[in-house]
């Protein structure tokens, strides 16, 4: 049983599979606003506040993962697009959330990171066939093949599931 001082596991909800080809105009919209419903997420927030912990990370390790893992969702899309259905390459979110840069360094950098990434991203998605946005990898971790269709609402997800995190922590904080 969760109580109000537990934070939920999925504070926006599971994630729901969702197959409608008219969706993808309005997750074209939300990944170029991801970079900034991110920097709204810790507006305002001082150091102390960036190291409180929803669960395992502190919201300043919250940031930079969602830094790294959009960084290797792009490169993922980019095998997919330059390759026959690619195993894909995994990474240790949990390690990556340790080490030095992802612990201690200052947001900036990685926000900078994804206004950029995002803005290449969307006009990479957008200039996409159908052909080409049925490519897909190989994902070992979930052991499936996947399609950058499928991708892209599981990384929108993915992105309003952390955002969701630290809007949790502002209201449970009264931040």
């Amino acid at each position: 049983m969760i109580t109000n001082n537990e934070p939920p596991e999925f504070p926006v909800g599971e994630y729901v599979e969702s197959d409608s080809p008219e969706q993808l105009v309005l997750q074209l919209k939300e990944l170029r606003q991801c970079p900034t419903e991110i920097r709204n997420s810790i507006n305002s927030l001082n150091s102390e506040q960036l190291e409180v912990r929803y669960r395992n990370w502190s919201i300043r390790q919250i940031v930079h993962h969602l830094a790294d893992s959009q960084l290797n969702t792009y490169i993922r899309f980019k095998w997919a697009l330059t390759e026959a259905s690619p195993l894909i390459k995994t990474f240790n979110e949990t390690k990556w959330s340790e080490t030095f840069d992802a612990r201690e360094s200052e947001l900036e950098p990685s926000l900078v990171l994804m206004d950029g990434l995002h803005a290449r991203w969307s006009v990479l998605i957008e200039n996409l066939s159908d052909d080409e946005l049925d490519r897909t990898f190989f994902h070992p971790e979930v052991g499936e093949i996947l399609s950058l269709r499928q991708v892209l609402p599981r990384t929108l997800w993915h992105i309003r599931h952390h955002v969701g995190q630290i809007a949790w922590l502002r209201n449970r904080h009264d931040w």
